[in-house]
């Protein structure tokens, strides 16, 4: 069987938050997979498909698994977004730096905000779906220097 052919990790950072859009691994990747989330400093995966790999091992590696399936192609529930902002707001607030992960099964189909660094991730209904997205004015926090930040995605 030839191997899949999946796109490469894409870090996408805006001032103190780093975010590591990925592919879903497999049990034969796993181990390769926890390096690449180490080597990026990631201390959280939010893991958007059904569960296909035993989340103990990565786990085991200090990283935290947070299982908030969507369907393939749809938009997140209301709330998956709060539960979604929350995390970011706790997670840079708490630890500056960090990178928080995000997989679905082929890192395309529901991995929102990355349309520019993965052309063809969306499709209509979640284009729609972005198009009346109105911000939840969430993710405001002051950085290390006590300046407020606004985040441009929320």
């Amino acid at each position: 069987m030839a191997p899949m052919n999946r796109p490469a990790p894409v870090e996408v950072s805006y001032r103190n938050m780093r975010f590591l859009i990925t592919h879903n691994p497999t049990s034969a990747t796993l181990t390769r997979f926890i390096e690449e989330l180490k080597n990026y400093g990631v201390t959280t995966i939010v893991r958007l498909c059904e569960a296909t790999y035993d989340p103990a091992l990565v786990e085991k590696e200090g990283i935290q698994v947070l299982d908030w399936p969507f369907d393939d192609g749809s938009s997140p529930s209301n709330q998956i977004v709060e539960d979604w902002l929350t995390l970011v707001n706790t997670k840079f607030r708490e630890e500056p730096g960090c990178c928080i992960a995000v997989h679905c099964v082929a890192g395309l189909g529901r991995t929102p905000f990355i349309r520019q660094k993965r052309r063809g991730a969306f499709n209509s209904k979640q284009l729609l779906y972005l198009e009346q997205y109105r911000s939840k004015m969430r993710l405001h926090f002051k950085d290390s220097s006590g300046h407020r930040n606004n985040c441009c995605v929320q």
